[in-house]
């Protein structure tokens, strides 16, 4: 996940793996190792069995205070989480060796339309791979997205949907040429793409569903539907669902890549085309050779292909684009931590100077007892630091948790075009990490100023 863009020293950049990842934290083992070592000094020159013992007393404010941090790390991390969960969806839908073609001026397959006599002169231009009997290994493909009316809503959720479906020639040849793989006992869509499902009703679309949207579709089975399913939490090969008053029959389950295409929904582009008004294809995806034939291949048409006017897109930056989505939740995350984290530092400050107005006798014999100012100042910021810490590392734990929870959103990109998407929220060490620093700032920022009251309290005066 590439945070980078968004602020200025750099503090977030992107990896290959698509983890939230921080530059900085390659030098966090020295900054531990230092403050570690600079921690267990002071220990040494301060009263730490009396600041445990005030801990310990106060224990209703103890724990109301890291009960704030707890809220404010969890939340974060579970909002973190949900966005490294769409930048791994995003960036991991395309393959390095495939090239997407368009109609030219278009950016997105929503929009675009290719001549039929187009797709067939351009499968035959050089660079292009082929299977083992000499077919062009080429996906023509028909997108479309689908509003529909959720069969059984669930109070608190949307009436509606968007859902993608995707119009297809060969379904076997498009699982090829996107690297997708089916689940034991499922089939791709036949050369006829329907079968009947009983007696006396209309036959049925075959359909390949995605793992994702077989999940989201799960969710519409009607009671009895549920009793059958009981061991299972989506959609299955052999089950009916409801698209535009046509029944589609599930043949195939795509095994989670961890794409948009776990999303989709592939049928026969024949029928789905007209069934909703898009009779052309949107888009042509030609594998090549590896990611170096395809840069060639993509060169070729933008630059030098003469017979159509199309627009070429390495498939891995056309995805790439739609992570225009991520960054707007990214924003707001952003935004409702720096809110949060000023709540969360205001409380502990408020929480420390009533300690150090509660303690100033304390604090008196202290100095008398010949501690000098900073140990003073230490003995509270520590106090700080050590309610803030307890309460982000249980934050972070509970946020852990969230690690695998699936979730549906929207992904978009510059052109307004969507994808309706389902995710898997993802916890990595680097969103922990982002955790344990912003509470140990929280508060060091919260316990600065009420530990220098503390330092400049006078014995004498504190002892009347």
């Amino acid at each position: 996940m590439n945070l980078a863009n968004f602020f200025p020293t750099h503090l977030l950049a992107a990896d290959s793996t698509t983890k939230i990842d921080l530059s900085p934290l390659s030098l966090l083992p020295l900054v531990i190792g230092v403050g570690l070592a600079l921690f267990l000094w002071a220990i040494g020159k301060v009263p730490l069995r009396y600041n445990l013992r005030n801990l310990s007393v106060r224990w209703r404010t103890t724990l109301m205070t890291a009960a704030a941090f707890t809220m404010v790390v969890a939340l974060m991390t579970v909002m973190l989480a949900f966005v490294n969960g769409m930048y791994k969806l995003t960036e991991g839908s395309g393959q390095p060796g495939n090239v997407l073609i368009l109609s030219e001026g278009t950016t997105d397959e929503t929009f675009s339309n290719l001549g039929f006599s187009d797709i067939g002169d351009i499968e035959l231009q050089p660079g292009i791979a082929r299977d083992a009997s000499g077919r062009p290994l080429s996906s023509r493909e028909t997108y479309i997205v689908v509003n529909q009316p959720v069969e059984n809503p669930i109070p608190g959720r949307p009436p509606r949907r968007f859902l993608q479906v995707r119009g297809l020639d060969d379904s076997a040849m498009a699982g090829a040429v996107h690297g997708l793989t089916l689940y034991e006992g499922s089939s791709w869509v036949s050369r006829e793409g329907v079968q009947s499902v009983g007696a006396g009703e209309a036959d049925a679309i075959q359909a390949v569903i995605g793992e994702g949207v077989a999940r989201e579709l799960g969710r519409d089975r009607h009671e009895d539907e549920l009793a059958k399913a009981r061991n299972r939490d989506r959609l299955d090969v052999g089950d009916v669902f409801s698209l535009a008053r046509r029944k589609f029959a599930v043949v195939g389950v795509m095994k989670s890549s961890g794409a948009t295409f776990d999303s989709e929904i592939w049928a026969k582009r024949d029928i789905v085309g007209p069934m909703f008004g898009k009779g052309s294809y949107s888009s042509l995806v030609l594998r090549t050779a590896n990611a170096k034939a395809a840069r060639e291949v993509k060169r070729y048409f933008n630059d030098d292909y003469q017979k159509a006017a199309v627009q070429a897109y390495l498939e891995t930056e056309y995805f790439a684009t739609l992570a225009e989505t991520n960054k707007q939740f990214l924003y707001s995350i952003i935004f409702v931590t720096v809110i949060m984290s000023i709540g969360g530092i205001f409380g502990v400050m408020n929480t420390m100077f009533a300690a150090v107005s509660q303690r100033t006798k304390d604090i008196g014999v202290l100095r008398l007892l010949g501690f000098s100012r900073w140990q003073v100042q230490s003995s509270f910021l520590l106090e700080s630091l050590a309610l803030s810490l307890a309460g982000g590392s249980l934050g972070c734990a509970l946020g852990t948790l969230a690690h695998g929870w699936k979730a549906s959103s929207v992904v978009s990109n510059n052109q307004g075009s969507s994808k309706f998407v389902v995710l898997e929220l993802a916890v990595s060490g680097d969103i922990i990490a982002v955790g344990l620093v912003l509470t140990l700032a929280m508060g060091l920022i919260g316990g600065i100023i009420p530990s220098l009251y503390a330092m400049f309290t006078r014995p004498l005066e504190s002892l009347r």
